[in-house]
């Protein structure tokens, strides 16, 4: 952990936390979804890298974003369609590289030891939110999993966060939120919750820093670092 990124925390009892590029690397599956619309149109694919910076903000923005400007789906049905044709690609896909990141495991094992509440929100669709932590967290009592949902306004918005937090049975402000994008960092300031960045995940720290992250994670170990969660 970096302490000069550190800032006081108060002490907490609970811990959110997004998935793709925090939890599970599912770069490589994401961007092979993505390139598979992109190649039945006669555009160039994109880099897995280049992926980066398309994911975070939900699936429809994201087979929005791949496309070169001018040739963007138009909002509506347009988009619709083309978010249909992505789960199908998605659904080919998902399973073939998707990991847990080093040190999730063992991290998980500790939090679980220790009694401390755990959850996931996503701006992943719903369906494939519940999929990959069950596909691949398996092995862990999660309190609550919530991906992308009609009705409820996708991060950074808070309402997910807070809807979270209440069947973790906590207040937010006792509550960590991990990510690895400013839309994290900025859905815990939010909800008033820790916001905390991973070094690890598919945006720079330069951007959770300037978003608001209290505190940076080189580890997925150093979050036991943190008050409260031993």
């Amino acid at each position: 952990m970096n302490p000069s990124a550190t800032k006081t925390i108060k002490t907490t009892k609970a811990v959110l936390f997004d998935l793709d590029g925090t939890l599970l690397d599912t770069l490589q599956d994401l961007a092979d979804s993505g390139n598979a619309l992109l190649e039945a149109r006669g555009f160039p694919l994109h880099t897995a890298d280049d992926y980066r910076t398309f994911i975070g903000n939900g699936m429809l923005n994201l087979v929005r974003d791949i496309f070169p400007a001018g040739f963007r789906p138009a909002e509506g049905e347009e988009s619709e369609q083309m978010l249909l044709e992505y789960r199908e690609a998605y659904t080919r896909h998902w399973q073939n590289t998707t990991a847990p990141f080093p040190g999730v495991a063992a991290l998980l094992d500790a939090l679980t030891a220790a009694d401390v509440p755990i959850g996931v929100l996503s701006n992943k669709a719903h369906d494939f939110t519940l999929k990959c932590v069950e596909t691949f967290l398996p092995d862990w009592s999660w309190d609550v999993v919530l991906g992308a949902r009609d009705g409820i306004e996708r991060k950074p918005d808070p309402a997910g966060a807070f809807e979270a937090a209440e069947i973790l049975g906590t207040a937010p402000a006792d509550c960590y939120f991990i990510g690895d994008s400013d839309v994290d960092i900025l859905t815990a300031r939010h909800a008033g919750m820790h916001p905390v960045g991973v070094s690890w995940g598919f945006r720079p720290v330069s951007e959770l820093l300037e978003a608001g992250a209290a505190t940076i994670l080189q580890t997925p170990h150093d979050l036991l670092q943190l008050p409260g969660l031993r």
